[in-house]
C-alpha cells in the first residue's frame, strides 16, 4: 500500500465516520424533538402543578392556624376546668365544716 491509497483509505474511513455521526444526530433529534402540542401540555402542567403548591401551601397554613387554635382552646377548656374543681372542692369543704358546726349547734 503506497501513501496515496493510504490517504484515500484514511479519508474514505473518516468520511464514513462523518456519515454515521450525522446520522445518529439525526436520529437522536427525531426521536427526541418536543412538538409544539407538547410543549403546550407540558406549561399546562406546570401551571396546575404551581397552582396545586400554591393550594397545598394555603391548606397547610390553615391547619397550622387551626391546629393553634383549637391547642389554645383546649388549654383555656382545662384551666377553667381546673378551676371549676378547685371552686367545687372548696365548696365542698365549705359544705363539711357548716354541716358539722350544725350538727355541734344541734348538739350542745
Amino acid at each position: 500500500m503506497n501513501r496515496t491509497e493510504l490517504i484515500i483509505a484514511t479519508a474514505i474511513v473518516l468520511f464514513i465516520a462523518f456519515l454515521m455521526g450525522w446520522f445518529a444526530h439525526w436520529l437522536m433529534h427525531r426521536f427526541v424533538h418536543v412538538g409544539q402540542g407538547e410543549m403546550n401540555d407540558l406549561d399546562t402542567m406546570a401551571q396546575q402543578l404551581h397552582e396545586a403548591e400554591e393550594q397545598r401551601d394555603q391548606a397547610i397554613a390553615y391547619y397550622q392556624q387551626r391546629e393553634s387554635e383549637l391547642t389554645n382552646q383546649a388549654n383555656q377548656t382545662e384551666a377553667e376546668l381546673r378551676a371549676a374543681m378547685d371552686g367545687l372542692r372548696e365548696a365542698r369543704q365549705e359544705a363539711e365544716e357548716l354541716r358539722a358546726y350544725i350538727e355541734q349547734s344541734n348538739a350542745s
